[in-house]
């Protein structure tokens, strides 16, 4: 199974799983369409959104466990 991290890049954890995306919009970060989003690390667009970027790895990493 794929594990996320927050030094990883956005555009990155969406090729791993196309519907990631929905989870991180779930959590409120709405920015993941953006272009400069897809170069951001989660923890960079954590910190832009004030959200908290261990918290989202795990949710991400969650997620991914139920689809197996």
């Amino acid at each position: 199974m794929a594990q996320i991290s927050k030094d990883m890049i956005i555009g990155d954890i969406l090729q791993i799983d196309s519907s990631l995306a929905a989870v991180l919009m779930g959590a409120g970060m709405h920015c993941i369409g953006c272009p400069s989003a897809q170069g951001e690390s989660l923890e960079e667009a954590a910190m832009v959104h004030q959200m908290d970027a261990d918290k989202l790895v795990d949710i991400l990493n969650e997620y991914l466990a139920t689809k197996e």
